[in-house]
């Protein structure tokens, strides 16, 4: 019988651990969880929010030195009492369904480790829709982080991931990696023979950043961890991770042919900028959303291909 253990962990947000504890109170799920919050050496803590939800959840709250995320959440399962851990950032909001369908889905068809996919809440900012558009559509990314039919092998992020007590226990949960350490534990789930899926209605809501700078360092730092994780399991490095990286070079291209009064290739990015503009449109019925997932869209290729580069090239 499954037992489930939340684990989230938390840096210098207690009003993000407090919609994401009030959304936990919502759950449509019959059987008991715990849910453990880590405080990964916050100056502003949380344990006063925790406190007030001691009432209406089994929790469980620990203050300890700042290590990064990945050793949090390690020190959150070593804690639990759970057979399958459940890991949220605290920037999300979960849907009151969610523990009923990772249930059903793990029953079904069982499987040491899963992810799911994020979404836009109604309460989001425009910004924070248009990053969640940027990071989820197939014309952005493959859509790999929204649709089942988009994933093969499938990836868990760290937003989003479980993890039964086993696989944990084997693989000892996450590096002291600060970015690609949720790629990195997938990686070595598959050496040991551990199943991953993707449970498409195990959705949350995740804010992400709220700013175009801090997002733009997000995927910097996704790009600058890929090269890394290439070296260390080369047999998992594919062409497409240098895509946003070609996007960037296509685009200053692009932008030298114009100069010489060549139009073919800006005409181009007009046409696929239009393209997404229509589909984010249609997704989100908002026409500032939309205009505004054509600026994060160039942001997160940015990002990520300038990123990339660096990590291929540079060591610092």
């Amino acid at each position: 019988m499954l037992k489930f253990s939340i684990i989230i962990p938390v840096y210098n947000r207690p009003q993000e651990i407090e919609e994401l504890l009030f959304s936990l109170t919502k759950q449509t799920y019959s059987k008991t969880f715990e849910v453990i919050v880590v405080e990964d050496g916050s100056e502003t803590i949380s344990k006063e929010i925790v406190d007030n939800y001691s009432d209406k959840l089994d929790l469980k709250y620990f203050l300890k030195q700042n290590s990064g995320a990945g050793t949090s959440r390690n020190f959150g399962m070593q804690k639990a009492s759970g057979n399958y851990f459940i890991i949220f950032d605290s920037d999300c909001l979960i849907p009151p369904q969610y523990l009923v369908e990772v249930d059903n889905a793990l029953t079904r068809n069982y499987s040491d480790a899963y992810g799911g996919a994020d979404a836009a809440h109604d309460s989001f900012t425009v910004i924070q829709k248009a990053i969640n558009y940027s990071m989820t559509s197939f014309l952005t990314t493959g859509g790999i982080r929204g649709s089942k039919k988009a994933v093969d092998k499938f990836q868990p992020r760290s937003f989003n991931l479980g993890i039964s007590k086993k696989a944990f226990e084997v693989t000892q949960g996450f590096s002291k990696m600060k970015i690609g350490e949720d790629i990195d534990l997938t990686y070595r789930l598959w050496e040991n023979n551990f199943e991953t899926q993707f449970i498409e209605n195990a959705f949350v809501y995740h804010k992400r950043r709220s700013t175009f700078k801090q997002f733009f360092k997000q995927t910097f730092a996704f790009g600058k961890g890929r090269p890394f994780l290439n070296k260390k399991y080369p047999d998992t490095a594919k062409i497409t991770y240098w895509f946003p990286t070609l996007f960037v070079l296509s685009f200053f291209i692009s932008i030298l042919f114009l100069l010489i009064d060549v139009k073919l290739f800006a005409l181009l990015f007009v046409f696929y900028f239009l393209i997404l503009l229509l589909d984010s449109l249609q997704k989100s019925k908002n026409i500032l959303v939309a205009i505004t997932s054509i600026v994060t869209t160039l942001i997160q290729f940015f990002g990520y291909g300038f990123g990339f580069l660096k990590g291929m090239f540079l060591k610092n």
